[in-house]
């Protein structure tokens, strides 16, 4: 972070970068204000003169985590000339979910998700809407490839998001559960047809 910025700013920042992975590891629940004072090493005091509250240190975090894996799922879509390719593009960004550069402890929208319901009303919000805006682009991105020729003119767009989001943050799940990539590749592979199968023939 840049020297001219605030102190109370830096501070903050420092909080969530140090309290990330801890977070999208533990969970909202499971993480206590003690883990948050031994990741960062400053007091409760210090952590509730920059936050509110625990739950808006985690909000902070969920916030700077999404921001991490949409910043992944870009670079790997830079340059993409087609819709297709920006499609693979998450493929190829999940390709490298375990052991890549996701946050620690996976991806910040399943495990906020399966966990917020009974938790935190406000992270499972952000959660749904992190969904909602990634199902709003993959749409956005098939209907341009209709709109281009390169898909079919059937393809059915809202069908298509959600079952990419489903198959990918399955497959996800699978992957954490089992520690293994294969298992999430092969869930991949699924999601590789699917785009292919969009396509005219």
């Amino acid at each position: 972070m840049l020297k001219h910025t605030p102190k109370s700013a830096r501070t903050r920042q420092f909080i969530i970068e140090k309290t990330a992975d801890l977070f999208n590891t533990k969970g909202y629940a499971g993480t206590s204000m003690s883990d948050l004072t031994a990741a960062t090493g400053l007091t409760k005091g210090s952590i509730y003169g920059n936050f509110e509250n625990k739950e808006s240190v985690a909000v902070a975090v969920f916030a700077y985590n999404l921001n991490k894996v949409e910043q992944a799922v870009k670079r790997y879509a830079a340059g993409a000339e087609s819709s297709r390719a920006v499609l693979m593009a998450y493929v190829a960004a999940y390709r490298n979910f375990i052991g890549g550069e996701f946050p620690g402890g996976g991806c910040p929208v399943l495990n906020t998700a399966t966990e917020a319901d009974d938790t935190s009303p406000r992270l499972r919000e952000l959660a749904a809407a992190a969904i909602g805006r990634w199902q709003q682009q993959l749409e956005a991105v098939v209907e341009k490839g209709k709109a281009a020729g390169e898909f079919r003119a059937d393809c059915d767009a809202v069908q298509t998001a959600l079952s990419v989001i489903a198959l990918i943050e399955g497959g996800v799940m699978i992957g954490k559960l089992t520690n293994s990539q294969q298992h999430l590749d092969r869930v991949l592979l699924t999601v590789e047809w699917l785009i292919d199968n969009l396509q005219r023939p």
